[in-house]
């Protein structure tokens, strides 16, 4: 009897076994990974650049072999436009990239396209373009610097819609919005909460702000935290409301698609 009792009990939890789904517990990796998802544009940008951050400007700016990253001499350092009235600008995808990855770049450079007249378009024999390279980190030139321009897009941690429209961004010609020139008007910068070394990330620049809003929703805004000496201080913090959003990290603002209508006299 005790015998029959015992196979029974066996049997149903063998069964209960193979019908309810095992319990997966996260690991290490899943919990970093939800930490990461977590973070706006520029922490994920910094995380990737963490072992490149002394040879970039601002975190992820590289600087041209050709001008000054910080200056814009007769209108070199944008695209040209050709005969239809569209910005084109070449570019070349390097063949270490998945084909996922892949489509994930051309998808945000659609996405440019299809809210300006910017056209990114593949590299035929321009002098002029953007090489995308799966190279440490995630940076760029700021505008067209000449020849060969690289831009980085690391597999590890870069290849995402936000980054990439941000790197995107920065190629046509723009800079980070804690950087233009009026900020002291929409943003406090906590100089205490910065290390001295990387307090030059916060210099305002001489920048033609188009006529537009400062643009807390920017997708080229450093986040709260940026460059911070201590984990979760502030180093920037908007005014006259410190509870604004800065640093999405999910798509272009509004204010964004227009500067890039209003930089290259866009007619839609």
């Amino acid at each position: 009897m005790d015998c029959v009792l015992l196979f029974s009990i066996s049997a149903v939890l063998l069964c209960l076994s193979q019908a309810l789904p095992a319990m997966v517990l996260p690991t290490d990796q899943d919990i970093q990974s939800e930490k990461h998802d977590d973070l706006d544009i520029f922490s994920r940008i910094l995380e990737a650049n963490k072992e490149i951050s002394d040879m970039l400007l601002e975190g992820d700016l590289a600087l041209p072999k050709t001008r000054n990253a910080m200056k814009c001499l007769n209108d070199y350092c944008k695209w040209p436009k050709s005969p239809s009235g569209q910005v084109e600008v070449p570019y070349t995808i390097a063949r270490d990239f998945y084909d996922d990855e892949k489509a994930v770049i051309e998808n945000a450079m659609k996405s440019i396209a299809a809210k300006t007249c910017v056209r990114f378009v593949s590299r035929s024999n321009q002098v002029d373009y953007i090489s995308i390279e799966n190279i440490v980190g995630c940076s760029s030139t700021v505008g067209r610097s000449g020849g060969k321009q690289q831009l980085a897009l690391s597999v590890s941690g870069c290849v995402s819609h936000g980054i990439i429209e941000h790197e995107l961004l920065h190629s046509l010609g723009f800079n980070h919005e804690h950087t233009r020139s009026d900020r002291d008007q929409y943003v406090q910068i906590n100089w205490q909460n910065i290390p001295e070394a990387t307090a030059y990330n916060f210099q305002k620049k001489d920048t033609n702000n188009l006529n537009t809003a400062y643009d807390y929703s920017s997708i080229m805004h450093y986040g709260r935290t940026a460059f911070a000496k201590q984990y979760g201080k502030d180093t920037i913090t908007p005014i006259p409301n410190p509870s604004v959003q800065i640093g999405q990290r999910t798509e272009m603002s509004n204010i964004d698609i227009l500067r890039i209508n209003k930089l290259y006299e866009c007619a839609l």
